[in-house]
């Protein structure tokens, strides 16, 4: 280890293979935690603050060596499901099926493009059940919040509902629960139009989405409503496939435009890759 560098993990390490930490399930979440193979760090003795010479004055600031644990932190933060601990790239296979390619490579060219700090479209994945939707909303997020220490938040549509209703049930309101998820600078929503479809879901999407869209925020998203205006259909007509209903009929056509403005939508198609792959 030269002295211009700070600890990382060992690249001959069998649990993170150089990363310097480990992705599993810790709870109902994934958790990150730091590798046993990375070694103290040799500047500030793992205080976190080092003092540099810089003229006739010592100045202290924080080590560089705290980088890796503070996207620990922000990763811990993030609320990835413990399902998908393992999701990432790496792990997606698309080889073993064709169909989803294009769209494994195009979110991967979503993360190299994305620009912190600036305004960013975001990207919509939509498609049949079992596309691998979320194993790939979470790779994104994996490398976005890892490899570039981006804050971003993950939440699944209904629980996100099931959370506001106990918020206004106890008399805390929406601000505690939506207004971090307007503020944080990618907000991942996994299974968007997922619901009842009442009127309230519709008001709550809508102000979250707004809010986002004057914010300049990012969204990342999964769906498996086509990205069409609404045609009137209930869900009750959902019998016959082609008269499934459209993401505007499960979000509002306002929604779905300002959605279209803010981002593209990708569809994934192939097979269903649980048969392909084990998460």
């Amino acid at each position: 280890m030269s002295s211009s560098t700070v600890p990382s993990g060992d690249p001959g390490c069998g649990s993170c293979s150089g990363a310097g930490y480990v992705i599993k399930p810790l709870g109902s979440l994934a958790g990150a935690v730091l590798c046993d193979c990375v070694p103290e760090c040799p500047f500030c003795g793992g205080v976190g603050q080092r003092q540099v010479q810089v003229g006739d004055r010592v100045r202290v600031g924080r080590c560089r060596c705290r980088m890796l644990p503070d996207r620990i932190l922000l990763f811990n933060r993030a609320g990835i499901p413990a399902r998908h601990a393992h999701s990432s790239f790496s792990s997606f296979l698309p080889d073993k099926n064709p169909g989803v390619q294009m769209g494994y490579r195009q979110c991967q060219d979503w993360v190299r493009d994305y620009q912190p700090g600036q305004e960013n479209r975001g990207l919509i994945l939509f498609g049949g059940v079992g596309r691998g939707k979320t194993h790939l909303l979470v790779s994104m997020l994996r490398v976005l919040i890892m490899d570039h220490g981006v804050e971003a938040r993950f939440v699944e549509f209904s629980h996100l509902l099931s959370l506001l209703k106990a918020g206004y049930d106890s008399g805390t309101g929406e601000a505690t629960t939506l207004m971090p998820l307007v503020r944080v600078p990618v907000l991942a929503i996994d299974e968007l139009g997922k619901g009842r479809g009442s009127d309230w879901e519709l008001g709550i999407i809508d102000q979250l989405v707004s809010h986002r869209y004057n914010a300049l925020g990012t969204i990342l998203a999964t769906t498996n409503y086509e990205p069409k205006p609404a045609t009137g259909l209930s869900q009750g007509n959902l019998a016959q496939p082609e008269h499934a209903q459209t993401l505007g009929d499960r979000v509002g056509d306002r929604v779905l435009s300002r959605l279209k403005e803010m981002c593209g939508f990708l569809r994934l198609r192939g097979e269903d890759v649980r048969h392909f792959m084990k998460n």
